[in-house]
């Protein structure tokens, strides 16, 4: 079945809630985990820090570090199907390490930094198996969820499994009629 010629990629302002954490590890100085994300939240030129504390695992900081587009296309809607059906519904966020300067204008110290985001777990599958990426999901909130479940009821159809069938068999077409070619023996000469 053929989808009706329209528009139907659209976009979200979601901002990221990175936390940080005094790690326990000797060899990592901080501990980073997405704690949230913010429909609507406004565009940001560097992270700002929300608020800081201390709890029984040790100081934590944590940020609005990057306000992303969150996008969603009519050829995932099987994806974003599977993840509404979920217990809990994820958004995923994309993490990578930050490859510039500590204190540059862009980062203000931050380690780690929002790449993507996606409501597609086959998509953030395809990030974390790269290796290079650290992938993790938080809980969607409401309002993505009803927008999301309106975009798939709209345009989710579903793709009828279609098996393939074998052909027959025929031994001529497979090369079984062919004298077998004789093992040559140049490279193995004895007597010499």
């Amino acid at each position: 079945m053929k989808r009706p010629e329209e528009n139907k990629d659209l976009s979200m302002l979601l901002g990221i809630i990175l936390e940080q954490r005094t790690s326990r590890n000797k060899w990592v100085e901080f501990d980073w985990s997405v704690i949230a994300v913010i429909p609507g939240a406004d565009l940001i030129d560097n992270p700002v820090e929300l608020r800081s504390g201390t709890d029984n695992e040790g100081n934590w900081v944590q940020y609005h570090a990057a306000t992303l587009t969150l996008e969603i296309f009519n050829k995932e809607t099987e994806g974003y199907k599977f993840n509404l059906g979920l217990d809990n519904p994820s958004v995923y966020v994309v993490l990578r390490e930050n490859e510039s300067e500590p204190d540059s204008e862009n980062n203000e110290g931050l380690n780690i930094v929002p790449f993507l985001v996606t409501v597609c777990p086959y998509e953030a599958q395809d990030y974390l198996d790269s290796g290079e990426e650290i992938v993790e999901g938080v809980l969607m909130p409401a309002s993505v969820f009803s927008w999301l479940s309106a975009y798939v009821d709209k345009y989710y159809i579903e793709e009828t499994f279609k098996k393939r069938k074998r052909k027959a068999f025929d031994p001529r077409k497979e090369g079984y009629d062919k004298p077998i070619a004789p093992i040559g023996n140049t490279y193995f000469r004895t007597g010499q």
